[in-house]
């Protein structure tokens, strides 16, 4: 299997896929042949050793390329795509320096997805080909649409990590994509006039899978399914789509963990607290009887910053405290900021993101805030489980799949300042009994999957979907 993604956590991560891509790999190479192609940023190419193996044609308006490799440590084959004059930059897979997108953003990752379909169909000589294509969000998206088109039969699913995120570039740009204008119609790449890279995934793939199965569900509604929803109920229908809940990596281990203050189990508060003595001193709060309530997240509008910032007053009043870590939209940082200020000792902010940090306030927390609109998965939730933070979020996607209502977090069905506080007083409730945190925080931190599971869910649909490809070949 060729796995293909815009972002692996060894080199380069931007959000939650980088970590999928790091773990679900690894996890499926227990049972399957699986290599991971992505583009030749700087992050993966400066200071390794790139064996060029491969050699790809131009096509369109997509310059050649060459294909590299790179033997992790462990066994697991990465693939890289080498075009320096697009990937080797300053700046994140997706963003310039300045925060922008990419101006050929569409010939960058339309380069991936056609590689990924050169290397399926055994173009360039790798002296490797693959019985399935595993592409994940818009970036490698157009890959299904260029096997298709070429009339290639190999069996492809897409992962839909976030339906938000489309790909959408102008209709001029199909003759440099090579994409034959046929394809630009309602069944096909056109989205509103538009080409979209994620809806030419979700029409041209076999099989379609999102993050988790209540996410599965909201994307064939029109509240979550971002005008894609026809589609997506098309393929829910045809049994062509399917949630598989992400796991955790085996790093997230509270008793192994290196980073924290304090290594514990489920059953030693007494050596958790020194994460918590440290998450104290570390966001600059003061010794407290009260709960501690984290904030670990991208500081955006979808995770419900604002609703926090709505309700920490009253989270403060009744003697609880706040640890804020993270980056995202200016106004979020310096409304956090001011709060802060507002309430020294009480409130600590960090704009930034540091490792070691946020693992020792996910150990150290007695709760985790997380009111996010909407969560294909998320992953936040489960390491706070994993380390003890009960999470108090909004009922929606993975965190309903993941969440146990009063049994290991908190959740809240009213996405306002009063759904919010809902859970908060009930979190304070349980804060109030010793006994009842303490056998929540048992459940919490053996609730979370690991990546075992997953891997043998997606390994399923991967043996039916090359069975069904050798069945109409025979």
């Amino acid at each position: 299997m060729l796995f293909v993604t815009s972002e692996i956590a060894d080199f380069v991560k931007a959000g939650g896929l980088g970590e999928v891509s790091a773990a679900l790999p690894r996890a499926l190479r227990q049972t399957h042949d699986i290599r991971v192609l992505i583009p030749g940023y700087r992050q993966v190419t400066s200071g390794r050793v790139v064996h060029p193996v491969a050699s790809i044609p131009a096509f369109a308006g997509l310059p050649a390329c060459e294909i590299g490799r790179i033997d992790m440590a462990d066994g697991l084959v990465v693939y890289v795509v080498l075009a320096p004059e697009l990937y080797e930059r300053d700046g994140t897979p997706y963003l310039d320096e300045n925060g922008e997108d990419w101006k050929d953003n569409d010939i960058r990752f339309a380069r991936l997805g056609l590689a990924a379909a050169e290397i399926a169909s055994g173009v360039g000589d790798l002296d490797w080909k693959p019985e399935l294509l595993h592409v994940n969000d818009w970036p490698s998206a157009l890959a299904p649409g260029y096997l298709a088109w070429r009339g290639e039969t190999m069996p492809t699913l897409i992962t839909v990590h976030n339906l938000a995120y489309q790909g959408l570039f102008e209709r001029s740009r199909l003759s440099a994509l090579g994409i034959p204008d046929h394809a630009f119609r309602m069944d096909g790449v056109e989205f509103h006039g538009q080409l979209s890279f994620l809806k030419t995934g979700l029409f041209y793939a076999t099989h379609v899978t999102t993050v988790s199965k209540t996410y599965a569900h909201e994307i064939t509604t029109a509240e979550h399914g971002c005008g894609l929803e026809g589609l997506l109920q098309t393929r829910a229908r045809e049994h062509r789509l399917t949630g598989i809940v992400n796991g955790i990596d085996d790093s997230w281990d509270p008793k192994r963990d290196p980073l924290l203050a304090g290594r514990f189990d489920e059953n030693d508060a007494k050596a958790r607290r020194a994460n918590t003595v440290e998450s104290r001193d570390l966001f600059k709060l003061a010794i407290s009887r009260g709960p501690l309530f984290a904030i670990i997240s991208r500081l955006v509008h979808q995770k419900g910053i604002d609703l926090v910032l709505e309700t920490a007053e009253d989270i403060v009043a009744q003697g609880g405290q706040i640890a804020v870590t993270g980056t995202g939209e200016g106004r979020f940082e310096s409304a956090l900021t001011e709060l802060a200020e507002r309430h020294p000792g009480q409130v600590g902010v960090r704009v930034g993101f540091d490792e070691a940090e946020a693992r020792t306030l996910y150990a150290g927390s007695d709760f985790l805030l997380m009111p996010s609109r909407f969560e294909p998965c998320g992953l936040s939730q489960m390491y706070a489980q994993r380390y003890g933070s009960l999470p108090v979020a909004y009922r929606t996607g993975g965190l309903v799949d993941t969440i146990q209502d009063g049994e290991t977090g908190f959740l809240f069905s009213e996405l306002s300042k009063n759904g919010l506080m809902d859970g908060v007083r009930r979190a304070f409730d349980s804060f109030g009994s010793k006994k009842k945190l303490a056998e929540m925080r048992r459940k919490a931190m053996k609730r979370p999957p690991n990546w075992l599971q997953s891997a043998r869910r997606y390994g399923g649909i991967y043996q039916k979907l090359m069975a069904k490809q050798q069945a109409m070949t025979a």
